[in-house]
């Protein structure tokens, strides 16, 4: 299908002219009198380019461009201004605001011709270059889901999990490695920035993970095996904080080594909440890591609960310690909820109200077995 081109101008005569020219050449042409018009055709019509007058009455046409690079279903729209103002001022007035390019008048067929032609190229190319980094995108999201443990996939380790990356592939990463029959660990890590770069990470923390956390190690010896890798392969500024539980279901033992992360949520089966707090360093930065673990012990039926900090910042108007009282809140109102159902219902109101979420978010949640 021919590229569409909407024609804006004030001038009847204008618009004609322009729409012979562009459909001699084989072009669809749709056009508008005015900025109002042409917004509106814009958003039904979604034509790939947009030929823009600047001196119209009521809305000149540097205002109607801004206001269609103001809204998300206009703004990739190429737009070439039309205009007899050919100073200098106005040219580079026209570019900063959005504009692609800048024609002066009277037109001259081939020039318009031209710049229409090199624009759409453009435009074309660059779809390309999107749908191709999507698909890249999508790949990497389909192997990152790959190396993540389904709940189904180990219903004796009795955990749910929510995981909503913020683009296709995240920097949040969480495990569960079961070490002995009654033994388990549960792993919740998010690596600094989110997409692609931090996505690679999680194939490499989940080896260490595999790595240092059998029955030779202890949780602290299993946080400080990722720490001293990650120190080699991360990149300048970059880290990742991480949460480590080691249940011991035939001791009743839960031991937590945090590494600069958000506390873990305990809720007792009976609706009582507390939160672990620690003081420890994120992992991959200093040579001498802080890393702090504490111990309790847990009933049939008590519940904990890993997460990123996406979750206690996405609650629009909270703070980060508002939002974990959100958190513990919405943790003990569902604590009677099947676990599957509980991680869906806290999720949906965790980001209830928000406008957008703006970081990947985990939450992972674990129920001690009977």
């Amino acid at each position: 299908m021919s590229p569409k081109i909407l024609i804006v101008d004030d001038v009847p005569l204008n618009l004609e002219l322009l729409r012979r020219i562009l459909q001699a050449e084989g072009f669809q042409t749709c056009s508008a009198g005015d900025g109002a018009t042409a917004r509106a055709m814009s958003k039904a019509e979604g034509p790939d380019l947009i030929l823009l007058d600047v001196m119209m009455p009521d809305e000149s046409g540097f205002e109607t461009c801004a206001k269609l690079k103001s809204d998300p279903v206009t703004a990739d729209i190429p737009i070439i201004f039309l205009s007899a103002l050919d100073d200098v001022k106005n040219k580079v007035k026209g570019l900063k605001i959005g504009g692609v390019d800048y024609v002066s008048k009277p037109v001259h067929r081939e020039e318009v011709l031209a710049r229409v032609r090199v624009h759409l190229r453009i435009g074309e190319n660059n779809r390309a270059i999107a749908r191709e980094h999507q698909s890249r995108i999508e790949e990497l999201r389909n192997a990152q889901q790959a190396i993540l443990v389904r709940p189904e996939s180990c219903p004796e380790a009795s955990f749910a999990v929510f995981y909503q990356p913020l683009e296709g592939a995240g920097g949040d990463f969480y495990d569960v490695v079961k070490v002995d029959s009654d033994v388990f660990g549960y792993f919740v890590a998010d690596v600094s920035g989110h997409g692609v770069s931090a996505a690679f990470l999680t194939s490499a923390i989940k080896a260490l993970l595999r790595q240092y956390s059998g029955p030779l190690y202890s949780p602290e010896d299993t946080m400080r095996g990722v720490d001293a890798v990650m120190r080699q392969i991360l990149g300048e500024e970059q880290y990742l904080t991480a949460c480590y539980a080691h249940l011991n279901r035939r001791t009743r033992k839960l031991s937590v080594v945090s590494a600069g992360h958000p506390p873990l949520i305990v809720v007792s089966a009976s609706g009582t909440a507390r939160t672990l707090e620690m003081n420890s360093d994120p992992l991959g930065i200093f040579s001498a890591v802080v890393i702090q673990r504490t111990d309790l012990t847990i009933c049939p039926g008590d519940r904990f609960f890993l997460y990123t900090d996406g979750f206690i910042e996405s609650s629009p108007g909270a703070a980060r310690r508002e939002g974990l009282d959100l958190l513990v809140e919405s943790c003990v109102l569902h604590r009677k909820d099947p676990l599957g159902e509980a991680v869906s219902i806290i999720a949906a109101e965790m980001q209830s109200g928000a406008r957008s979420v703006e970081d990947d978010l985990l939450l992972l949640a674990i129920e001690v077995a009977q």
